[in-house]
């Protein structure tokens, strides 16, 4: 049995997070699993397999620089001591973290970092910090660099081209199985009127990415041209109160917070609404297919190609054309195809032994 390591931040409730617990649990009977974390929390934390071995490492972050760069150092001696290329394989799963960076590099010569985001977009399109943030990451001491959308793999290759033997693509995988168990749990907290469309939102309230204005924005102009439909939004973040205060006089929107099971909300609405001005490849796109849910998005990672005419509309990053889509969805109903989730994930797996194996 191989052995496999893969850093990540925490198990907390989120779009990475989620992804990588359904990782662990669909393939830690195949590989044996040591999971570093620099948090040992999170909502997802219990969920592990018991097979997994889970250990912590956090750098320090003393406010005394040479109290801090010497407590790294140390521990990064000690990390090398006890695990350099003791794997057959290892994954930074947390892009963004420069610690899961340097366990993933030590752990095993073949090494992988996953990226979940598009970080072109993140860094407003800024070349050089874009480039700098790679670098800093030292991609070129990784063997593999795996991209969950062809959209971030191609935008990566515009500005590192000789890494592109380097370069993967591979879905998440997605637990349909218990994403269909949960989503029969009942709903307590908001009622669904079947008479009446209700669009959901499901993630982190971050305005920058998420730009969830245009979905409160639009909502209050379709309003006053008499609309009825309701907007339910699932999450939380650092601009929960900015837009709670933006929708104070919209009756007919909802914020219930964040969830630990939002799969009833989603099955009981009628589409998923977002609104992103940029995304890696969206876990809530596979979940909502799952459960038999249209898509009205924004333009961001591969939704041209796997969503548009499908499975929903996808519109360009701006509130006129948001407002477009939610509109031709409200005035015509739309037949999408169905998904098929066990294909789905068939074929990431196939794709994850052979990165794993390479």
């Amino acid at each position: 049995m191989k052995k496999i390591f893969i850093s990540a931040y925490s198990m907390d409730v989120g779009g990475i997070e989620t992804a990588l617990i359904t990782l662990i649990k669909n393939i830690h009977l195949k590989y044996k699993i040591t999971l570093a974390l620099e948090k040992k929390e999170g909502l997802f934390l219990n969920q592990i397999p018991q097979d997994v071995k889970i250990i912590t490492y956090k750098a320090s972050d003393n406010k005394n620089t040479f109290i801090r760069k010497s407590c790294n150092f140390l521990k990064q001696i000690l990390f090398k001591m006890i695990y350099k290329n003791r794997f057959d394989f290892s994954a930074c799963y947390a892009t963004y973290s420069y610690p899961c960076s340097f366990m993933a590099r030590n752990a095993s010569k073949n090494s992988a970092l996953w990226v979940h985001n598009d970080y072109y977009n993140f860094y407003n399109k800024n070349e050089e910090q874009y480039r700098e943030f790679f670098i800093k990451l030292r991609i070129n001491e990784y063997k593999k660099i795996v991209f969950v959308s062809e959209n971030d793999k191609n935008t990566f290759l515009k500005f590192f081209n000789s890494y592109k033997e380097k370069c993967y693509k591979c879905n998440n995988l997605i637990d349909y199985k218990s994403i269909l168990d949960k989503s029969k749990e009942e709903v307590k907290d908001f009622d669904f009127p079947e008479n009446i469309n209700t669009f959901i939102n499901l993630g982190r309230h971050d305005e920058k990415q998420k730009k969830l204005s245009r979905i409160i924005n639009v909502t209050r102009r379709l309003n006053e041209e008499g609309y009825i439909f309701r907007v339910l939004f699932i999450g939380s973040g650092q601009d929960s109160e900015k837009y709670k205060k933006m929708a104070e006089n919209i009756n007919n929107i909802y914020f219930l917070g964040a969830k630990s099971n939002p799969y009833p909300y989603l099955n009981k609405s009628d589409c998923l609404l977002m609104s992103s001005d940029f995304e890696g490849y969206p876990v809530v796109f596979v979940e909502s297919l799952i459960l038999g849910k249209p898509i009205i998005t924004t333009d961001v990672s591969d939704s041209r190609v796997d969503i548009d005419n499908k499975f929903g509309i996808v519109t360009e990053k701006n509130e006129e054309a948001l407002y477009q889509g939610i509109k031709r969805f409200l005035d015509k109903k739309m037949e999408f195809q169905k998904f098929d989730p066990e294909e789905f994930n068939k074929e990431i797996l196939e794709n994850l032994d052979n990165i794993i194996a390479t």
